[in-house]
């Protein structure tokens, strides 16, 4: 092992006294009206339990789903609030967001891990904790639960009625192939600032990618990657491959939540251009530098970024719905109140 020099030490000290430099000084955000951090203290205390506990079970199993139930939360804030929207099916009104191209590749089971946790929730504390409310918590405890630093969540969401149409959610989301510029200027939109969009994009330090959100870099190659790194891509991706394979996102750490998503991006190892160009485009790599360099500092901002998006367009009070299923609106729910659904739910009471 390597030893580490004076200068070596002065140097990192000085990097973590300067890393404080680039980033903004926003503080935790407040609480948006109609949400609390107590808001079912008294009616369900057990609600953050519950839904750890059964984290605890899935990652056991799959700790890749931590990533899933993660982008699930980003995709439904970023398109039109928290709303729990993108879990609603399309109906005779059109499309789900589910069928928008950027949300092809959301889990599968992530949806499952979701209602499951709704159905123990509403049969612990009756419906009254909505599937947005859920969502937001099971993205806080994959952050958790896979390394990364714990936080309070407000709660009171209410569950919208309707979903966007694919359009929006184009419109909405970031893609992989967008520069800092437009990944600034949607981030913009929704009031976050250009340290809330380093810190966010470091949600990527966990999960994996389908080779054709990057492929574009690789052919021809992007000259902002590392060559190496990207002889490597091209194996697990060939130009013209029949299978849509997938790679981890960050290959120093894949499955912690950890700083190191920053690291790759210094020695570009990024995969996306939406990634990569945070460390190219002179306005983030400031902070890009900074999170690598201090993760105490990069979970902080992380936190802070989460807390300003969970709460975009919340509905609060009588606002939109409680599903009883979050795959559907209730007036669509024909097994709301039937013998059946009572069957189901007490089946899985058995044993909990």
């Amino acid at each position: 092992m390597a030893s580490i020099t004076s200068a070596s030490l002065r140097s990192l000290l000085i990097l973590l006294q300067l890393s404080y430099l680039y980033v903004s000084e926003a503080q935790t955000p407040p609480v948006t009206k109609g949400l609390s951090l107590t808001f079912f203290d008294t009616t369900c205390p057990r609600l953050e339990s519950i839904v750890r506990k059964q984290l605890e079970k899935d990652f056991a199993q799959d700790i890749g789903q931590a990533a899933g139930l993660l982008r699930m939360h980003f995709h439904d804030c970023f398109v039109q609030g928290c709303d729990a929207s993108v879990l609603l099916d399309g109906s005779a009104s059109g499309p789900s967001e589910q069928e928008a191209p950027p949300n092809l590749t959301l889990r599968p089971k992530a949806f499952e891990i979701i209602d499951n946790i709704r159905r123990q929730v509403h049969r612990r504390c009756g419906a009254i904790v909505s599937c947005a409310d859920i969502t937001a918590l099971t993205a806080r405890d994959a952050v958790v639960l896979s390394g990364g630093p714990d936080y309070k969540v407000p709660l009171g969401r209410r569950d919208g009625l309707n979903f966007a149409t694919s359009q929006a959610t184009l419109d909405n989301l970031v893609g992989p192939n967008a520069n800092t510029t437009e990944v600034l200027r949607r981030l913009a939109r929704k009031n976050l600032d250009a340290t809330d969009a380093v810190a966010l994009s470091g949600a990527h330090t966990i999960g994996i990618s389908h080779c054709s959100s990057f492929t574009g870099r690789l052919y021809p190659q992007d000259p902002t990657m590392d060559q190496t790194f990207a002889k490597n891509l091209k194996t697990t991706c060939p130009q013209n491959a029949q299978v849509d394979a997938t790679v981890f996102q960050d290959i120093r750490s894949p499955n912690v939540f950890d700083n190191k998503y920053y690291v790759d991006l210094m020695n570009r190892q990024g995969l996306f251009t939406s990634d990569q160009d945070l460390y190219t485009d002179s306005r983030t790599r400031g902070i890009v530098t900074s999170f690598a360099v201090n993760q105490t500092l990069f979970f902080e901002k992380f936190v802070i970024g989460m807390l300003k998006m969970g709460q975009l367009n919340v509905l609060t009070g009588t606002q939109g719905e409680i599903r009883a299923n979050c795959s559907m609106r209730n007036s669509d729910n024909t097994l709301l109140s039937s013998v059946v659904d009572v069957a189901e739910e007490a089946s899985q009471f058995i044993g909990f």
